[in-house]
């Protein structure tokens, strides 16, 4: 269960999103919205990355309380995701296993099919934008996450890496770990998506498991 109450986000002193209060148990989860509705700033406020007024707790973990535990439970795969240049595929894969735990059988998969042991060993500033994103994906699948956010995750993917992709997280919702997948793109999975929106800088439309007070 991700639990969100009293979540307010400000920029610059101008509010951009503002949510009284969400719960939303396991499942997939398809974030919609224009633009500049404050996606990604959501995802980033429910990963820690960001800082935001209010609570944020995933399976009775809060953020701001325990947030060490929390970080091992919620993993983020960003639209345009930046590392440093310098460092191999490897040396990052090593840094999130030391850090969550060992690649899940998923992840190990995900590897091997995705075939991004062919340039594990470059360094990251020789990636192209694909590779990029399938590293950033294999890394939400250290550990045990309980929730994955993915923002953007199809965006440079190729389109047999897009399936693979979409049967990963139909595996992952099999074995009980959430998704909330914010993309432009249908997702077009052959099991259950619960959408929300976000509008006029709050949750304002969801369905089915989607709770909010």
């Amino acid at each position: 269960m991700l639990r969100i109450s009293n979540y307010k986000k400000t920029y610059a002193e101008h509010p951009v999103l503002s949510i009284p209060a969400l719960q939303l148990p396991g499942g997939i989860y398809w974030l919609k919205g224009e633009n500049g509705a404050g996606k990604t700033t959501l995802l980033k406020s429910i990963a820690g990355m960001i800082p935001f007024e209010g609570e944020i707790v995933v399976d009775e973990i809060n953020l701001r309380k325990s947030r060490m535990p929390y970080t091992k439970v919620v993993s983020f795969s960003e639209a345009e995701p930046v590392y440093p240049e310098f460092l191999t595929g490897r040396d990052l894969l090593q840094f999130y296993t030391q850090t969550k735990g060992r690649l899940s059988p998923l992840g190990e998969r995900f590897k091997q099919e995705a075939g991004i042991d062919r340039y594990l060993e470059k360094k990251i500033g020789a990636y192209s934008s694909g590779m990029l994103k399938k590293l950033s994906l294999l890394l939400t699948l250290a550990g045990e996450p309980k929730w994955l956010l993915l923002d953007e995750p199809f965006v440079t993917l190729d389109q047999a890496a897009v399936e693979l992709l979409k049967n990963t997280v139909q595996d992952c919702h099999r074995q009980g770990i959430a998704v909330l997948i914010s993309s432009h793109q249908q997702l077009n999975l052959s099991i259950p998506v619960v959408e929300i929106e976000i509008r006029n800088q709050t949750i304002e439309h969801n369905f089915d498991a989607a709770i909010t007070a």
